[in-house]
C-alpha cells in the first residue's frame, strides 16, 4: 500500500527540479518548463493551474535530460524514442555519440563546419579563400569589401572564410536586388549578435564546469536556444508585417 501510494504521490515542479538535480546539476526550472513546451512531458494542472508531476513524470524527464547528456539527441529524435516506448514498441537504435552530435548541429541549423566540430572532428583552415569565396557567390571584391566594413562578412585569423559566410554573402547578395544596401543590414546584424550574446549569457556558467559532460549540455542547450531565437525571431517578423501590412 506504501508503495502505491508513493506511486500516486504528485510532485511541484519544485520538488522536481530538487530530484533532477541530484543527477543533472546544471537543470533548472526554465528548462523543465521547455521540454513540457516541447510535449516530452505533460504534467497535470491544479484548478488554479499549477503544475503537479507523478514520479513516471519525472522518470520521463530524467530519461529525456539523459539522453541529451550522453547521446547529444536532438527533442525530435528524443520524442521518437519516447513515443516508441509509449506505444510498446521497440525504439530505434541510439546513434553513437558522433553521429547524434553531428544531427543534433544540423538540426539546429548549425554549419557544417560547426556541425564537425560538435561531433569531435579537427576542421582544419581555411575554410574558404578571399578568391573562393567571390567565385562561389559571384560578388565582386569591392562588394566584398564593403560588406567586411559593416561587420557582415568577417574572415578568420588567417583571413579565410567559414562556410556559413558564404550563406551570407549569398543572402545579402539576394537582399541587395531588392535595394536593400549594406548600411540597412546593420540592425539585422546588431540583433544577431544581441541572440549570441543571449545565447553566451545562458550557458556560460556550464561552460566554465570542470564536468565535460556538462560542458556538452551547454553546447547542446546553445544549439536549442539558437533554434528557438531564430523562430522566435521570424514569428515576429511576419506578425509584424500582417499587424502592419496584411501579408
Amino acid at each position: 500500500m506504501q508503495t502505491q501510494a508513493a506511486g500516486r504521490q504528485l510532485l511541484s515542479i519544485g520538488a522536481v527540479l530538487d530530484v533532477l538535480r541530484a543527477e543533472f546539476p546544471e537543470v533548472t526550472i526554465s528548462k523543465i518548463r521547455f521540454l513540457e513546451a516541447e510535449r516530452l512531458v505533460e504534467p497535470q494542472r491544479t484548478p488554479s493551474g499549477y503544475r503537479k508531476f507523478t514520479v513516471s513524470d519525472v522518470e520521463r524527464l530524467a530519461q529525456v535530460l539523459r539522453l541529451q547528456r550522453d547521446h547529444y539527441l536532438p527533442l525530435r529524435v528524443i520524442r521518437e524514442h519516447l513515443d516508441a516506448m509509449d506505444a510498446g514498441e521497440a525504439p530505434p537504435a541510439l546513434p553513437g555519440a558522433e553521429q547524434a552530435a553531428l544531427e543534433a548541429a544540423f538540426d539546429a541549423g548549425t554549419g557544417p563546419v560547426q556541425a564537425l566540430e560538435a561531433a569531435g572532428h579537427s576542421v582544419p583552415g581555411p575554410r574558404l579563400g578571399r578568391a573562393e569565396l567571390l567565385a562561389a557567390a559571384g560578388i565582386a571584391e569591392q562588394q566584398l569589401a564593403d560588406w567586411e566594413s559593416y561587420g557582415l562578412l568577417v574572415p578568420g585569423g588567417d583571413g579565410g572564410f567559414d562556410p556559413e559566410m558564404l550563406q551570407v554573402a549569398r543572402l545579402v547578395s539576394e537582399l541587395g536586388r531588392f535595394g536593400l544596401e549594406p548600411r540597412h543590414l546593420r540592425a539585422v546584424k546588431a540583433a544577431a549578435d544581441r541572440e549570441v550574446g543571449l545565447v553566451e549569457q545562458v550557458v556560460a556558467p556550464l561552460r566554465r564546469h570542470r564536468n565535460p559532460q556538462t560542458r556538452a549540455h551547454a553546447a547542446a542547450m546553445a544549439r536549442e536556444l539558437a533554434t528557438l531565437s531564430v523562430r522566435l525571431h521570424a514569428a515576429l517578423v511576419q506578425a509584424g508585417l500582417r499587424s502592419r501590412i496584411g501579408s
